[in-house]
């Protein structure tokens, strides 16, 4: 089992690694390249050069891996709702990529069309995964079980919506949103493992050996963005693995990073609309620290040693 595990992290991080520039090259050549929003920062801007949807080769490499490494994995539930979730968000988020890079701007699906796609796959996730497993959630540290029954849709949908916009909100400077990920899916894999959910600990190895791959590339400078594609398909995958390993609400922590990203954009615009001032001096939050001065290396950096922090203190909770 740890030799698939080994020959799935390596097999899919030699394949990004060499695939990736060819990827860059006809990304290039058919002119996808980043579409940069008019409320960015200005020294953003250069950026627009860059290729997008390098999402699209860590999406579908590990799939493609796991499939040829995990026995059986067509006939395990958990791992269908995972792969599906997987390549099902991040077919949402190449179609946004698509419809940005087409129309030359920032607004590629409309939010109630993005809405309504998200809930559709939630909802068929949840009527694939109900009537095989328990629609309890148990509260860590004080292991609490709460039975939820029809709510479990609900908190499932949450999850989906929640993880994959959270990632796709922290996917703002070279090597941020990978990198925060590829350290929580870490974590995610001790657990699998700890839990002996082999199959899904394959998924997870492979997923970080083609997220390192990417990394080689989307550092800074980078060579190219994940894009929605990308964004949203992590984040699926962390709330897919959350939920097939009964870690609900362990996400929370582990995500913290996402979360914390995504609660300062709420607390920004409801501040904003109620108040008519601003809380934060931009966000998503990261841009506020480089307006402080703090160059974008450093940012990065120190989101990934927050997201290290948030992984080890959701492991000490789990191991509790």
């Amino acid at each position: 089992m740890y030799v698939r595990l080994i020959l799935a992290f390596i097999i899919s991080l030699i394949l990004v690694l060499i695939g990736m520039p060819k990827l860059i090259d006809y990304l290039k050549k058919i002119s996808f390249n980043q579409t940069v929003s008019e409320y960015s920062l200005k020294e953003y801007k250069e950026k627009a050069k860059t290729p997008t949807m390098g999402g699209i080769l860590f999406i579908v490499v590990p799939i493609i891996v796991t499939l040829f490494l995990a026995k059986g994995v067509l006939a395990d539930l958990k791992m269908i709702v995972i792969l599906l979730s997987f390549a099902g968000y991040g077919l949402i988020g190449f179609i946004d990529d698509y419809i940005i890079v087409i129309k030359r701007d920032n607004e590629g699906l409309r939010p109630k069309q993005k809405f309504i796609m998200q809930l559709l796959l939630a909802i068929i996730f949840f009527i694939i995964y109900r009537n095989n497993v328990s629609l309890d959630i148990t509260i860590p540290i004080i292991k609490v079980v709460l039975p939820l029954s029809w709510l479990y849709s609900i908190l499932v949908f949450f999850m989906f919506t929640g993880a994959s916009n959270a990632v796709n909100l922290t996917d703002g400077m070279d090597g941020l949103a990978a990198g925060c990920s590829f350290i929580s899916y870490i974590a995610f894999l001790i657990i699998a493992l700890c839990m002996k959910e082999y199959q899904v600990a394959i998924f997870i190895s492979s997923l970080l050996g083609a997220l390192l791959g990417y990394l080689h590339y989307n550092v800074s400078p980078a060579k190219i963005f994940m894009g929605d594609t990308g964004s949203l398909a992590l984040g699926a995958g962390f709330a897919a693995i959350a939920m097939v390993l009964k870690q609900e609400l362990l996400l929370i922590i582990i995500g913290g990073v996402f979360v914390w990203e995504t609660l300062c954009v709420i607390i920004q615009i409801s501040s904003v609309k109620i108040r008519k001032k601003r809380v934060f001096k931009y966000t998503p939050i990261h841009y506020s620290f480089v307006l402080d001065g703090i160059s974008e290396k450093r940012v990065v950096r120190s989101f990934w040693l927050l997201s290290l922090i948030c992984a080890v203190i959701g492991l000490v909770v789990y191991f509790i």
